[in-house]
């Protein structure tokens, strides 16, 4: 992994795989601005972390469906002169059985657009001066990182507002990796499970760990990806390692789609 020092913004960094990303990038010399929506005392706990690494960091609330929110977070950044990445982590879900289609309104659908598709658009619109600033400070593409899911791969996962969301946005994202050439590089990632929060939230602590131990029965790795294992991957393409790398949709997840 690099050892260069990024400008950064990370929206959803208060906890889970945006957390583990923010600390990742962590070192003497980064300046990071961590995005949270709600929980400021896990936003301030993960600065807390980046800042005994030595990085630079502004901790700020910020709803990414808000288009003002993410031209604050822009505008916050800017006195750092650029930015080399943003990371688009924020998203939400329900969780809803794919064939209860009653399930769902066109307020949930809305909302999950909102902040897990149009939200990434507005961090990037709202950064893209920043970021253009920081290719042509460091002589190469600065990077966009989506984190989407192998749900926007395969329509599934906690819902289908949720699954159509995140098929949205890699069709985005390769559409942004065209407009933005060649001084903005734009890729996503597609996790499978990660054993976060994020179920034990949505599902119930016991249900959670139903979803955990069937998931690292049946991947072929017989793994549950951590937050800070996914982390890797998302800092990876944040960095001048995979310069080279524009439109791509990355899977990671311990196999599953192999599964039949």
């Amino acid at each position: 992994m690099s050892t260069e020092m990024l400008n950064a913004i990370v929206t959803g960094a208060s906890s889970g795989l945006g957390a583990a990303t923010a600390i990742r990038l962590a070192k003497p010399g980064a300046k990071i601005l961590i995005n949270y929506a709600s929980n400021h005392a896990d936003a301030q706990a993960t600065a807390d972390q980046c800042r005994a690494a030595g990085a630079d960091v502004i901790v700020m609330q910020g709803d990414v469906s808000r288009d003002e929110d993410c031209r604050a977070l822009a505008a916050a950044a800017a006195p750092w002169g650029h930015l080399d990445a943003l990371i688009n982590n924020a998203g939400t879900t329900k969780h809803v059985a794919h064939s209860d289609l009653d399930g769902l309104s066109a307020e949930d659908f809305q909302r999950l657009y909102g902040i897990n598709t149009i939200g990434p658009y507005q961090m990037v619109r709202a950064a893209r001066a920043l970021l253009e600033a920081g290719a042509k400070a460091k002589g190469r593409p600065a990077a966009v990182v989506n984190v989407s899911s192998v749900a926007g791969l395969s329509g599934i996962g906690s819902s289908v507002a949720y699954a159509a969301s995140k098929g949205a946005l890699n069709t985005m994202t390769l559409s942004l990796a065209r407009a933005l050439a060649p001084l903005i590089r734009v890729n996503a990632i597609c996790p499978g499970y990660i054993d976060t929060p994020w179920f034990t939230k949505g599902r119930g602590a016991e249900a959670a760990k139903q979803v955990r131990d069937f998931i690292t029965a049946k991947v072929p790795l017989k793994v549950a990806s951590s937050a800070d294992d996914i982390a890797a991957l998302v800092c990876f393409l944040a960095s001048p390692q995979s310069g080279h790398m524009s439109g791509e949709l990355v899977r990671m997840d311990a196999g599953l789609h192999l599964v039949n």
